[in-house]
Parts: structure tokens; sequence; C-alpha cells
């Protein structure tokens, strides 16, 4: 695998430290780790929150549920929208974004629903697209927005 770019590492951390802020001590906004979402699927999203510290997942095997999944997307843009979007979809995940870095804005993805049309048989309903200056706050805590311009480089 190829190393990241400056955009993309920079891009990584912007976004840990917005989200961080926005969900506060008790949960554990993990980098690049994986999830375990059945026996043949491990992916390493950019960012995903999951309740409690470091320290909970120690010995107990990676997550198996995020409360909110992201993808820092340049060159995989393609790969982040119809590959891993469908993957979380199937895993229940509720809210899935993608940071967008060619076009400067943030994909906001909810509601997964079963779609035998859709890759893998799974989509989100709903989807949405916000640029700076809109905010968006996760669903598992909707009273902490998260300024997009702050999950941009």
């Amino acid at each position: 695998m190829a190393a990241q770019k400056d955009l993309h590492f920079a891009a990584v951390e912007l976004a840990r430290i917005a989200v961080s802020r926005s969900f506060g001590e008790k949960f554990w906004c993990r980098t690049q780790g994986p999830l375990h979402l059945d026996r043949w699927s491990g992916p390493e999203p950019d960012i995903a929150v999951v309740p409690g510290s470091a320290r909970d997942y120690i010995g107990t095997g990676h997550p198996k549920t995020a409360l909110l999944v992201i993808e820092i997307s340049d060159t995989t843009l393609r790969y982040d929208r119809r590959k891993k979007g469908p993957r979380y979809a199937r895993a229940g995940y509720q809210d899935y974004w993608i940071v967008n870095l060619i076009d400067k804005c943030v994909e906001i993805y909810r509601k997964p629903t079963a779609d035998p049309s859709a890759p893998l048989g799974w989509r989100y309903a709903d989807v949405a697209v916000l640029s700076p200056p809109a905010t968006i706050a996760p669903l598992a805590v909707p009273q902490n927005p998260i300024s997009i311009a702050d999950l941009l480089p």
C-alpha cells in the first residue's frame, strides 16, 4: 500500500480532533483501526467512534459496532462509496461520513437499507452532501454539531 499523502494524513487528524470534541471523553475516536464487521470483513476506517476508551477493548477483540464511521477520501472516493459504504450499511452502522477531499465537502450516509440492486445488497437511504459553512450533528450526540469546515483541511 502506498504511503499516505500529507493532505490525507492532515485531514484524518483534523477530523479526529473535531469528532473527539463533539463526542467527549466517554468515547474513543479510533484512527485507522480495524472494525470486526463479520468473519470475512474487517475494514480499517480512517475514523471510528466507539463507546468507552482504548482500555475497554484490550483482550476483547476489535469493536463490532461504531457510532460513527468516517472515511477520508481523495484517491479512494469511488471505493469508499461503492464498496465500503454497502459493507457499513450491511453491518447496520447508522452514521457513515465521507470527507470528500476532491470536492471539499462531506457526504453523510444514514438509514442503512436492504436493496437487492445495490452493491452487496445494501445501501443508505438518506444521503446528504454538505459544504462549509454548514454543520452536522452525529446521530449519537445530536446536541454537539460539528462544523464541516473543521473536517476539511
